[in-house]
């Protein structure tokens, strides 16, 4: 395959060529470098439209080859209904960092959801109890989905609790899931009693009002709120970051789209209450978790750094597996 034309991979493409086993690995190892101060910090621009919005990430990766990916994607949460569309969905552009050359355009979907359930399972690996066990998943979609099955390869979970507002849906993830990782999984609407018995709560739903609640939660309890990645998303009352140990991807992100942003201008927060950035935990610059008995939000808005890292290694696969139409934009 050429590899000085522009190699276009579809989704299709992306679900054969990436893991998610690899893709936590490759999170991982961008977390670290940004934590060891190695890395530019990624950059961000959202633009609102009617019903949704359009999200423009970009970050720069030094591996074996430098990488630059930029990637855009519409959130309209109303596609399935109306359209029969994802309610995701977007394109990353990956560029040769030292020369700028575009090496690819790939569909961002599987690469969405993919890096987000890494994210989480690499906090969870650093910030929940090693001995967890059971689990509370909010929001039984696509994400939901990848958050349970990255859980599973960081925490030996035995029982997990699903809740979504559809009810159906709750009890397909419970049916579907559990055949899959072989944990028991109960469908409830009671969220309260769920959190209750949970040593980690993933919320990953397009809510816009907190339903999580600080009189809800038990302590030494993890929680990564995955939901808000906009500044009209929220799933956490802000008192629950003011009381607990807040971990952020990227600490400028949150503070403009994630929880965090919520807590600050509730004023429950202040910026420099934030424990720490992922990275830093994951490089060794501070510590993560410190009792089992503190309560510790990840705040996970996604960044570029995911979408890097997960699209080099479908493009590198692709180059060897010969997949994608190459494309000269040039000629």
């Amino acid at each position: 395959m050429n590899q000085r034309g522009t190699l276009l991979l579809t989704r299709d493409d992306v679900i054969q060529l990436l893991n998610l086993d690899e893709c936590i690995a490759a999170v991982e190892n961008a977390f670290k470098l940004h934590g060891a101060g190695q890395l530019a910090p990624p950059g961000i621009l959202s633009v609102h439209a009617s019903d949704g919005g359009f999200h423009i990430k970009a970050a720069l990766l030094p591996l074996a080859r430098s990488y630059f990916a930029a990637k855009i994607n519409g959130n309209f949460f109303h596609n399935a209904q109306r359209f029969n569309l994802p309610n995701i969905q977007g394109l990353i552009v990956l560029c040769d960092a030292t020369h700028g050359y575009p090496l690819s355009v790939i569909d961002s979907i599987e690469i969405t959801i993919l890096r987000t359930g890494a994210a989480t399972a690499v906090a969870a690996k650093h910030l929940a109890r090693p001995d967890s066990r059971v689990a509370t998943i909010c929001g039984c979609g696509n994400q939901g989905r990848i958050q349970l099955r990255a859980l599973t390869r960081v925490l030996r979970l035995e029982r997990v609790f699903a809740l979504d507002v559809d009810r159906e849906r709750s009890r397909q993830f419970a049916e579907q899931q559990s055949k899959e990782l072989g944990v028991g999984i109960t469908p409830t609407f009671d969220l309260t009693d769920a959190v209750s018995r949970s040593d980690v709560c993933i919320t990953c739903t397009p809510a816009r009002e907190s339903f999580l609640k600080r009189e809800q939660l038990p302590r030494g309890l993890f929680i990564a709120a995955v939901g808000a990645d906009s500044p009209d998303k929220q799933e956490l009352e802000p008192e629950i970051l003011g009381s607990s140990k807040v971990v952020t991807d990227i600490l400028d992100q949150c503070a403009e789209i994630g929880e965090l942003n919520h807590a600050l201008r509730r004023g429950v927060v202040r910026r420099q209450d934030v424990y720490a950035e992922l990275g830093e935990i994951v490089a060794g610059q501070k510590r993560g978790r410190t009792s089992s008995d503190e309560i510790i939000v990840f705040d996970s808005t996604g960044t570029a750094l995911q979408d890097v890292a997960a699209a080099s290694i479908v493009y590198e696969k692709a180059l060897r597996m010969g997949r994608g139409t190459a494309i000269d934009f040039a000629a």
